[in-house]
């Protein structure tokens, strides 16, 4: 009776609670313009959310450093409306997933540039092996076409159900199935070319 009442201490407290909980501290303050406050979830956040969008799109140039930057400023935007129903980490994540989604639909039609430097930075490896073929899968994904693309990012690295995906894409639930199962074997090809 008497522990349910007492506080658990900081350092005792769950390590990912502790975060949500600081994220949304700090998400209550920069949704009253507090600047400092948005710039410490920025940090905390913009490679994450990099890293997503630059998965999405196919490359990790330019565009996606725009798309990065143009995810926080809708985020800035939309602070003030937040509901916090869900973690501040999860809204950012579904928030940069639809910026790259919007992107991917004004820009059909036109190939990205391959931009090979960028893509090494991507991929966080912990050792030389492991590397090399983070940058070679980066580098075979950013060669998929842009529809299977997304389809392969969004259920294979980002969990979503063919029907989010559908939903999301404007596909049919087959078209979304077809779609992975046409960007699998594409890297498959891919990958064992560059082997």
């Amino acid at each position: 009776m008497l522990m349910s009442t007492m506080p658990i201490p900081q350092d005792l407290q769950d390590p990912v609670q502790a975060a949500a909980d600081e994220d949304a501290a700090l998400a209550r303050r920069a949704a009253v313009a507090d600047v400092r406050a948005f710039e410490q979830l920025y940090r905390r956040h913009h490679r994450r959310i990099h890293g997503v969008i630059a998965r999405l799109v196919g490359h990790a140039g330019e565009r996606a450093d725009d798309l990065t930057q143009e995810a926080f400023v809708r985020a800035w935007q939309a602070l003030p409306a937040f509901r916090f129903e869900s973690a501040v980490s999860t809204w950012l994540h579904r928030l940069a997933v639809n910026t790259a989604l919007m992107e991917l639909r004004s820009r059909r039609s036109r190939p990205w540039p391959e931009d090979d430097e960028a893509l090494e930075s991507v991929a966080t490896p912990d050792t030389a092996g492991q590397a090399m073929l983070g940058r070679d899968l980066e580098r075979a994904v950013a060669t998929l076409p842009p529809r299977a693309r997304a389809v392969l990012v969004l259920h294979d690295v980002e969990g979503w159900k063919h029907e989010e995906i559908a939903t999301e894409l404007g596909m049919a639930v087959g078209s979304s199935k077809a779609q992975l199962h046409r960007a699998r074997g594409l890297l498959r090809t891919r990958i064992g070319v560059m082997a």
